[in-house]
């Protein structure tokens, strides 16, 4: 299984360029082993864009939902290092940040590259959407060659908007639904895509905007002992 756990946090952001070098060093040595290191995380994967928008895109997988709303994820949230302190306020851009369930999961392996699919459920569609995209539109994509994972996560909104310290005098967007594709190879992650776009998600039930980002694996970090 290339996604360990049912919960996700999901971040998509912009570095200033002058704060590129910085941002390197804060989040591998010490943001995501960081948060990698809180009870019931397991692992956080940063991806850096191919095409689409915003540059970076960094995954964190826990144990449940459930971890991701507790005490031990907040206590971080709530008490950011100096290092943090310095870094987000002065060059993160375009942030968008969801906290997810887990609903839909297929693999052999973790990909290279990452497509993020983000969209939403036409009002009141919510039910029919996830039916007809975990047991019509996803189950094949696995079978694309080079794709090898494929993911449906759902953000909670209630839990992606709680506003801590480290987030405080930051506006910071909340994704809806998000598709996940992973691929060894660019053109794999896009025939995936494809393959999800053609089964034709506004007649499944999705509202008709989408974006669409091709991402490339930069650094992994999983919990150490």
């Amino acid at each position: 299984m290339s996604i360990f756990g049912h919960g996700v946090v999901a971040i998509w952001n912009g570095i200033a360029p002058e704060g590129r070098e910085q941002f390197y060093e804060w989040h591998d040595r010490e943001h995501m082993p960081e948060r990698a290191g809180i009870p019931g995380f397991i692992r956080g994967r940063r991806y850096i864009a191919k095409y689409g928008h915003p540059e970076y895109f960094t995954l964190y997988e826990a144990e449940s939902p459930e971890v991701l709303s507790g005490q031990d994820y907040f206590n971080r949230l709530n008490n950011p290092t100096p290092w943090t302190k310095s870094v987000v306020p002065a060059y993160f851009r375009a942030t968008s940040r969801g906290v997810c369930r887990l609903k839909f999961s297929q693999s052999c392996g973790d990909g290279g590259y990452l497509i993020t699919l983000q969209f939403g459920p036409r009002a009141g569609e919510d039910e029919t959407l996830e039916r007809a995209l975990r047991h019509k539109a996803l189950p094949s994509v696995i079978d694309t060659p080079g794709v090898v994972g494929v993911h449906l996560c759902i953000a909670d909104h209630a839990a992606s908007d709680v506003e801590t310290a480290e987030r405080k005098g930051r506006t910071v967007g909340i994704p809806k639904w998000l598709i996940l594709i992973e691929a060894v190879s660019p053109e794999a992650a896009d025939a995936g895509c494809d393959a999800v776009e053609a089964a034709g998600l506004t007649a499944l039930g999705a509202d008709p905007n989408t974006d669409r980002a091709l991402y490339m694996m930069q650094f992994c970090r999983a919990k150490r002992g």
